[in-house]
């Protein structure tokens, strides 16, 4: 049941696209609206408050945060933040995003989650909806804010989850969850991986009755699965009619959906359907059909699957000259994404590493390196750790970079027909650049100066 927002005093903490949205549509529906970033917040969101009568303060979250009758955390806010520990000592309502905004939706409710390939799978399952005729929005943390599908009418919302969100979901429900995959991310902020894996299990919880979840078969323990959701793991094998999964069968080079209930197995697509580069690629289109074979939205054209184009800086072709391919993966922002687009990717490669860390055990990553690549660039605030990781397992062909202009040149200097250079950084951005969209333009136009010059 939607609470009813008119005449309540609301504050927002945090005026990033989350915050902004959650307090426009709080303002919207009445309520007396107050938003409180530490940082300073941009002039065109000023503007825009200003316009809407919300009162606002930046640089820091004094007391008048706790004159209200309830506080909407937006996304990435720490629960430890000090305004929010004397909330809840003058016991002061905190409510997150997801369970502000669960009321409000409409719709079937699909939330994705994991440490790696959420964003793509998100955008690929909106995507096919939509070709599929329904009405969609596609949002969340993959840049449009959930709250823009509240008191919507859509057939589906597909909302990205990350694991900020979902440590503050206590009454969020959705119809479907999806968990790509677990790995060692954001450490920095849940103080350790049991408690980010604990954050991105709460998607489990947050499962409705007689809901779903698809995920992968080696991360069922960890997420503790209810046994009221009809689970539907993903494994690389062959279907057994008695189990219900998704199958990726490597001998027939196809995906399959199995519901034991019924006994049926049903061929998704073929691999060769999936003109995204790596093998976690074929991952994430299984569980994007698999969402929507589990709705009973079935048979999407090879043609279809085929034209999906994924969001940028995903393991994308960034062009290729004298034989030497260059591969975008800025968005590989810690180790297992990386180690992911190492070991998908086949032929020779030399990799391009290094940014700001997230606390991160360096030694898998170093693991990957000497046996999936030949050489390997390193740049950013956290080259020396990484450079010393690489040396602790016998990696010796490794340079290190002033900035990405250098690194992809000394890649390519390095490099010979058959090569691909890849960016695949295992580390976000913030130390270089704004966003790892930014970091991935500029490695991109960089490739590209070079394929110019040497054509």
């Amino acid at each position: 049941m939607a609470c009813e927002l008119k005449g309540r005093k609301i504050s927002v903490i945090g005026a990033g696209v989350s915050g902004q949205a959650l307090a426009e549509f709080a303002q919207e529906h009445g309520a007396d609206v107050f938003v409180s970033d530490k940082k300073e917040i941009g002039t065109d969101v000023k503007k825009a408050f200003e316009s809407k009568k919300i009162s606002w303060e930046d640089g820091g979250n004094t007391l008048r945060v706790l004159e209200a009758d309830e506080i909407l955390v937006s996304s990435g806010i720490s629960p430890d933040i000090p305004i929010l520990k004397d909330a809840r000592e003058k016991n002061v309502k905190i409510t997150g995003e997801l369970d502000f905004i669960s009321p409000y939706l409409n719709g079937t409710v699909i939330g994705v989650t994991g440490s790696n390939g959420k964003t793509t799978t998100t955008s690929m399952i909106g995507y096919y909806l939509e070709k599929m005729g329904y009405s969609v929005m596609t949002g969340g943390n993959i840049g449009n804010a959930a709250v823009h599908a509240a008191d919507k009418s859509y057939n589906f919302v597909v909302l990205e989850l990350s694991s900020f969100q979902l440590h503050w979901a206590k009454e969020f429900k959705c119809d479907l969850a999806v968990v790509t995959n677990l790995a060692p991310d954001h450490i920095d902020w849940h103080g350790s991986y049991e408690n980010y894996v604990a954050a991105k299990a709460n998607i489990i919880r947050c499962v409705a009755e007689g809901g779903s979840a698809i995920y992968q078969k080696r991360d069922e323990d960890a997420l503790k699965i209810k046994e009221c959701v009809r689970k539907f793991p993903l494994s690389w094998n062959k279907c057994e009619a008695e189990v219900r999964g998704i199958c990726l069968d490597e001998e027939l080079h196809a995906v399959w959906i199995n519901d034991a209930e019924d006994h049926i197995k049903h061929k998704m697509f073929c691999f060769d359907d999936v003109k995204l580069l790596g093998k976690h690629n074929l991952e994430n289109t299984a569980m994007a059909l698999g969402a929507l074979e589990i709705f009973n939205v079935s048979d999407v054209s090879s043609d279809v699957i085929g034209s999906y184009t994924p969001p940028k800086h995903r393991c994308a072709f960034a062009g290729s000259v004298n034989g030497v391919t260059f591969v975008d993966d800025s968005k590989g922002t810690n180790v297992a994404a990386t180690i992911t687009a190492m070991t998908s990717l086949d032929g020779s490669k030399i990799i391009i590493l290094g940014g700001q860390g997230k606390g991160e055990d360096y030694a898998p990553l170093a693991e990957a390196v000497k046996n999936y690549t030949k050489a390997a660039v390193i740049l950013g605030a956290e080259k020396e750790k990484i450079a010393a990781a690489l040396a602790s397992v016998g990696v010796e062909n490794y340079r290190l970079a002033s900035d990405m202009e250098d690194a992809v040149n000394i890649a390519y200097s390095m490099s010979e027909a058959g090569d691909t250079i890849l960016l695949s950084p295992a580390c976000t951005s913030w130390d270089m650049y704004k966003s790892y969209n930014v970091r991935g333009e500029h490695f991109c136009a960089i490739a590209k100066g070079i394929i110019e010059r040497e054509e």
